[in-house]
């Protein structure tokens, strides 16, 4: 694997237990699904405002782009709002066993948005991790509600990462991610404003849940999503999909540890998380061999 590679492959891990982490705290932030999004798009935004002007990189962008960076925006805050109401009704453990499916959706999907042919070894992977979740949803029957909203969730996380990798090829990340984290907070707004739900007690928080929407916001949201972004200069969005289906091995033994007893799941659950690490590490090692080859 190219140097440059080795380095993205890394950095993605360590965006991915990020990500894991980012489970935990939606499930110990109390307010609803929809109003989390908000404020963890709304304080990315502002990180990001800052980060941009002290880099002194341009916020110009074309309106045509600009378009698909308003249309990314709105599934990423659909994305993100199924997420945690999956997590809601469900628990973290379920929610990210289910996101498992985006390797398997990216790897018949990806070559219809890069014109390229589909390779074998990608849908038996993605195939694979099918099967482990297989086995998940076998025994947790009881929590289809939020096998469903997590389902929805990584539809359109696959959808978003598709798009920001042609994105990327022509913007700087972190301009891409504010507009897409701005669009999102606009649309939100919007439907806010339509339901009546920006009352007083909307802004009333406590101190835990704003100290937690702050970590989110932030190292989880700002630093991690444009991280995201970027490694797609180097990886393709299958690989990162792929990565991407450790998260739940990294989300279920954070939150084991932190939120305990809600989070312990039936053997044949590990058993299916298992499968699906053993499947990302022979996505990377049958990687690194054919890119020797090349």
């Amino acid at each position: 694997m190219q140097k440059g590679k080795l380095g993205s492959y890394l950095n993605l891990h360590l965006i991915v237990f990020i990500w894991g982490f980012t489970a935990v705290l939606g499930a110990l932030i109390s307010i609803n699904a929809d109003a989390l999004v908000w404020y963890r798009m709304l304080f990315a935004s502002v990180f990001l405002v800052l980060f941009i002007v002290r880099k002194k990189t341009s916020f110009s962008v074309p309106p045509r782009e600009l378009f698909k960076l308003l249309f990314v925006g709105l599934l990423i805050a659909l994305h993100w709002i199924f997420f945690f109401q999956a997590i809601h009704v469900s628990n973290v453990s379920i929610t990210l066993a289910v996101f498992s499916l985006g390797a398997f959706l990216a790897s018949l999907l990806e070559p219809l948005f890069y014109g390229r042919k589909v390779l074998w070894y990608e849908v038996f992977f993605g195939l694979l991790i099918v099967a482990g979740l297989g086995i998940i949803l076998k025994v947790e029957i009881n929590y289809f509600e939020g096998m469903m909203y997590a389902l929805a969730s990584i539809v359109l996380g696959v959808l978003f990462t598709l798009i920001n990798g042609k994105l990327i090829e022509k913007h700087e990340s972190s301009v891409i991610t504010f507009y897409e984290f701005l669009a999102g907070v606009v649309f939100i707004t919007i439907y806010f404003l339509f339901q009546n739900k920006f009352t007083a007690e909307f802004f009333i928080l406590t101190a835990n849940d704003w100290i937690l929407l702050l970590i989110l916001s932030s190292i989880c949201t700002a630093y991690a999503f444009t991280a995201s972004v970027k490694v797609m200069q180097k990886l393709s969005p299958y690989t990162v999909m792929l990565t991407t289906s450790l998260e739940p091995v990294y989300g279920i033994i954070l939150a084991y540890f932190i939120i305990g007893g809600k989070e312990k799941m039936s053997f044949e659950f590990y058993l299916g998380a298992l499968l699906i690490v053993i499947t990302v590490i022979l996505n990377g090692v049958v990687k690194h061999y054919l890119a020797d080859k090349e």
